[in-house]
C-alpha cells in the first residue's frame, strides 16, 4: 500500500469519526437552567433554607431584599421601603408613635422610609425590602378580613364561585383598588389550582406564605417547563421525575422563581406575594400539555401526570 493511499485512509477514518463525534456531542443549551423551587419552613426556625431563599431572591430581583422576624414587639425604623406581612400574632401597631391600627395574620403594614412599628402584642412577620414607596392612596395598614374595599374577587388559583380570594396589592385598578407595581399580594384559598409558570422574561417571581392548610395541602411543581411544552419529546422513563409533590404546612414560605411551574391543591391558604408584580398575561398555563403527554404515552391511573381537567381542553395565558 502507497503512502498515499494510506493518508487517503486516515484521512476517510477522519471524517467518519468527525460525524459520529457531531451527531452524538450533546449541544450546551443557550438558554440557563430553570432554577428550582425552594421551601423554609419558618415555625421550625428553618433559618438555612430561608437565607438560600434570599440569596436567590436577591440576586433574581436587583433592589429587593428579604427578612423574617419572630415573635417581636418592634421592627426599628430603616432608610428604605418595606412591606410588611404579618404571619402571627396580632393586637395593635403603631408606625412611629402616630398612625395606629389592629393587626392580624394575612395583614400588610407598608412602611416608607425612616418608618417603624411598635406594638402590644408579639407578632412574626415577612418582610420585603422595596425599591420604590408605595403610592399615597394605599394606607399603612391592609387588612384583607376587614378593609370594606377588599372583597373576594374569583380567579388565578381560585376560580370556584365562592372562592376566597382577597386581593391587597394588585398591578391592574380592576381587579383591586390598591395598584402598586413594585409587589403584589393577594391573600387566597387555593383548592386546585391550574398548573402555570411566569416566563423569564417578563414574568415575575412568587412566594406562598402559607397561613392555614388541611392535611391534603401540597404544591405540585416543575423546572422542566421547556420539557412539558414538548408533550412528544417525553418518553416514559422521564415522566416520573417530570413533576416533584410537596407537602405543605403552616409556616412554610415556598419560593417559585420565574419559569417554575406550580399548581396548589388540597387546601392551602397563603399569603401570594408576586415581585414585581402580577404582571398581565405571564400567567401560561401547561395543562393542556400535560394532558398531552398522558394521552401520548397512554399512561393509566397512578402513572398519569396530574393535571387541572378544567384547564387542559385549550392553552390559558391570563
Amino acid at each position: 500500500m502507497t503512502a498515499k493511499s494510506i493518508f487517503r485512509g486516515s484521512t476517510l477514518i477522519y471524517v467518519v469519526c468527525a460525524l459520529i463525534s457531531c451527531q452524538t456531542t450533546p449541544q450546551p443549551s443557550s438558554e440557563p437552567p430553570i432554577e428550582n423551587m425552594k421551601i423554609a419552613h419558618l415555625r421550625a426556625g428553618d433559618t438555612t433554607a430561608f437565607q438560600q431563599i434570599r440569596t436567590q431572591f436577591v440576586e433574581n430581583n436587583p433592589g429587593y431584599d428579604l427578612s423574617y422576624v419572630e415573635r417581636t414587639l418592634d421592627l426599628p425604623k430603616a432608610s428604605s421601603n418595606r412591606v410588611v406581612f404579618i404571619q402571627e400574632g396580632g393586637g395593635t401597631a403603631v408606625i412611629n408613635a402616630q398612625d395606629s391600627s389592629k393587626f392580624s395574620v394575612g395583614d400588610i403594614i407598608l412602611l416608607g422610609e425612616a418608618e417603624g412599628i411598635q406594638t402590644d402584642s408579639l407578632f412574626s412577620a415577612l418582610i420585603f425590602t422595596v425599591p420604590e414607596p408605595p403610592p399615597d392612596n394605599i394606607p399603612a395598614f391592609v387588612r384583607p378580613d376587614w378593609d370594606l374595599n377588599i372583597t373576594d374577587v374569583p380567579g388565578g388559583c381560585a376560580t370556584e364561585t365562592n372562592a376566597y380570594r382577597r386581593i391587597l396589592l394588585t398591578w391592574l385598578g380592576k381587579v383591586g383598588p390598591y395598584n402598586y407595581h413594585a409587589i403584589n399580594a393577594h391573600r387566597v384559598r387555593i383548592m386546585d389550582s391550574f398548573s402555570h409558570y411566569h416566563p423569564k422574561e417578563g414574568g415575575f417571581d412568587e412566594f406562598y406564605l402559607v397561613q392555614m392548610a388541611l392535611p391534603e395541602a401540597k404544591i405540585l411543581t416543575s423546572a422542566q417547563v421547556p420539557k412539558i411544552e414538548e408533550p412528544t419529546s417525553v418518553g416514559k422513563e422521564e415522566v416520573g421525575g417530570l413533576i416533584q409533590s410537596t407537602e405543605l404546612e403552616v409556616g412554610d414560605l415556598v419560593y417559585l422563581p420565574r419559569g417554575v411551574m406550580h399548581r396548589g391543591v388540597g387546601g392551602v391558604l397563603a399569603q401570594v406575594i408576586t415581585v414585581p408584580g402580577f404582571i398581565p398575561g405571564s400567567e401560561i398555563g401547561v395543562d393542556h400539555h400535560l394532558r398531552r403527554i398522558n394521552h401520548v404515552l397512554s399512561l393509566k391511573g397512578a402513572k398519569r401526570l396530574p393535571y387541572n381537567e378544567a384547564a387542559s381542553t385549550e392553552a390559558i395565558i391570563k
